[in-house]
C-alpha cells in the first residue's frame, strides 16, 4: 500500500517544516550578526566623523586666540581638552574641568591621531572614550587637542539590539515554522486524501478513482496520473477475467465431449467401434492440444511486456519461404485451391517461428472460410514487406474488422467453432506482427476477407 503520513516524523511534512525551519533560522541568525556588526560600526564611523569634526573647530578657536575655557557644544556622551606641552589643562568640557590632562600623545603627523582612553567623566565612573588628538599652533606655543566620545553609548545602543534580536530571532525562526507546518499541511491535505483512497481500494474494486483537487499544480497532475493507473488496471484485471473465463469455456467443451465419448464407450463396449472412437478422440485431444498453445502463447505475450523494437530482432528471414512452405502444409489436406503464384522474394528481419505461426494462422483463417480459393501475395515495397491472404468466403463486415483481432471473438455462425476455429488465431496473428512492428488490416475486397500484414522491410547493408 502507499502511504504519505501528514505529520509522523519521517513525513514530507515534518522534514519540509524542519528544512525550512532551519534554513529561516540560519539566514534569520546571519542576518541578525550582520545587522549588529554594521551598526557598531556604523556608530563608530559617525562618532569619529563628529569628534574629528569638533577636534578641527576648537583647534580653529585656539588659532583665532577666541577659545573659552569652558567648551560648551560637546554632548553629554563626549568631552573635549585643550592641553599645553607641559600638560596644563588651557580650555576643556563641563563635565572634565578640574581633571589632569588625558594620557594621549601628541600625532605623529599633522592629521589627528585617534586612541582609547580611560577618563573620569564628572568626577565619578571613570569610563573608556575614543580620543582623537589634533596638534594645533596658538599664541602660547603648540597645544593639543583632544575630543573623545564615550564607547559605552555605542556598546549600548548595541546591546539593546542585540538583546531585542535575541528574543526575536527564535521566536520569529518558531512563527515561520508553525507557518510552514500549516501551509504544508493544507498543500499535501490532497496527497492525504489519494493516500486514504488507495489504501481503501482492493484488486476486486479498481472502478474506484482517488480525488483530483482543482488547483492544476503537481498534486492534482499525480491524481490524474494515478486515475489513468487505475484504469489501466481496470481494463487489464477486466481483460484477464474475461481471458481466463473465455478459456475455461473453450476447454470445457472438448474435455466435455471426450469425457462423454469414454463413458458412453465404457457403458456399452461390446457396441463400441473403438477404432472411431479412437479417430475422434485423437481429433479431440488435437483440439485442445492447439488451444492450450495458443492460450500459452498469448499469456507469454502478456508477460513480455512492451514489444521490442525491431532491431533488436537480429534474425533474417526468407518470409517468402516460410509463406510457402506453409501454403505446401495446407494443400495437403485442403478442400479448396490455394494460389501463391503472387508470392515474390522479401526478407524481414524477426522470429522465423513467431512469422510462420503468422502465417499458419493466416492460411487456416482464409481456408476455414472460403468458398472455393484462397489467395496468398507477398512483395517488397522497399520500406516494407506486404503480405495479403484473401479468400472469397462471406468476408467481414467494415464495423466488425478490428473486432476479429480480440480473442474469443467469433463474429457469426461462418465463423464458429464448429468450423474449426478457437477464436485465438488472428489475436496471435496481431500479437506477432505488433511485436515484428508491423501492421496488420482488413482491407476491402470484391468478396470474401483480405488481411493485409506490413512488416518493416530490412534496412540495406544490416
Amino acid at each position: 500500500m502507499i502511504r504519505l503520513g501528514l505529520g509522523g516524523p519521517r513525513s514530507v511534512r515534518a522534514r519540509t517544516t524542519l528544512a525550512a525551519t532551519v534554513v529561516a533560522g540560519l539566514v534569520l541568525a546571519i542576518a541578525a550578526t550582520t545587522l549588529l556588526a554594521t551598526l557598531e560600526r556604523a556608530l563608530e564611523r559617525n562618532q569619529d566623523d563628529a569628534a574629528r569634526g569638533r577636534a578641527r573647530d576648537i583647534a580653529a578657536l585656539v588659532v583665532d586666540g577666541t577659545l573659552p575655557r569652558a567648551v560648551s557644544g560637546i554632548g553629554d556622551d563626549s568631552f573635549a581638552q585643550v592641553v599645553a606641552e607641559d600638560g596644563a589643562v588651557l580650555a576643556a568640557s563641563p563635565n572634565v574641568v578640574g581633571e589632569r590632562s588625558v594620557d594621549s600623545p601628541a600625532p605623529h603627523g599633522s592629521g589627528p591621531d585617534v586612541r582609547t582612553v580611560s577618563v573620569r567623566d564628572d568626577g565619578q565612573d571613570i569610563e573608556d572614550y575614543r580620543v582623537w588628538t589634533l596638534r594645533t599652533p596658538s599664541s602660547q606655543g603648540p597645544v593639543l587637542v583632544h575630543v573623545g566620545t564615550s564607547l559605552e553609548s555605542a556598546s549600548e545602543a548595541v546591546s539593546t539590539l542585540r538583546g531585542l534580536l535575541v528574543t526575536g530571532v527564535p521566536l520569529t525562526t518558531l512563527l515561520l515554522g508553525l507557518l510552514t507546518w500549516l501551509v504544508v499541511g493544507r498543500a499535501l491535505a490532497p496527497v492525504g486524501a489519494i493516500s486514504k483512497q488507495v489504501e481503501a481500494i482492493s484488486d476486486a474494486d479498481l472502478n474506484r478513482r482517488v480525488p483530483e483537487p482543482g488547483t492544476g499544480d503537481e498534486i492534482a497532475h499525480l491524481a490524474r496520473t494515478m486515475n489513468a493507473m487505475l484504469g489501466r488496471l481496470a481494463v487489464s484485471g477486466a481483460r484477464q477475467r474475461a481471458f481466463v473465463a473465455d478459456a475455461s469455456h473453450e476447454l470445457q467443451s472438448p474435455i466435455t465431449r471426450f469425457r462423454t465419448q469414454l463413458e458412453v464407450a465404457l457403458a456399452d463396449p461390446s457396441a463400441t467401434d473403438w477404432d472411431a472412437l479412437a479417430t475422434d478422440l485423437l481429433a479431440d485431444s488435437g483440439d485442445m492440444e492447439r488451444l492450450v498453445r495458443d492460450l500459452l502463447f498469448l499469456a507469454r505475450d502478456d508477460d513480455a511486456g512492451p514489444a521490442p523494437a525491431i532491431r533488436d530482432m537480429d534474425d533474417l528471414v526468407d518470409l517468402d519461404d516460410v509463406v510457402l512452405e506453409e501454403t505446401v502444409r495446407l494443400r495437403a489436406g485442403s478442400r479448396v485451391a490455394i494460389d501463391a503464384t503472387a508470392v515474390s522474394a522479401a526478407p524481414v528481419r524477426g522470429s522465423r517461428e513467431q512469422l510462420a505461426r503468422l502465417v499458419r494462422n493466416l492460411l487456416e483463417n482464409a481456408e476455414r472460410h472460403a468458398t472455393s480459393r484462397v489467395e496468398v501475395a507477398l512483395r517488397d515495397g522497399g520500406t516494407a514487406v506486404e503480405l495479403v491472404v484473401r479468400d472469397d468466403g462471406p468476408g467481414i463486415p467494415p464495423e466488425q474488422r478490428r473486432r476479429v483481432f480480440d480473442r474469443f471473438v467469433r463474429l457469426d455462425d461462418a465463423r464458429s467453432r464448429e468450423a474449426g476455429g478457437s477464436g485465438l488465431g488472428l489475436a496471435i496473428v496481431e500479437s506477432v506482427v505488433r511485436r515484428h512492428g508491423g501492421t496488420v488490416d482488413v482491407g476491402d475486397g470484391p468478396g470474401g476477407a483480405t488481411f493485409v500484414v506490413r512488416l518493416p522491410a530490412p534496412v540495406s547493408g544490416s
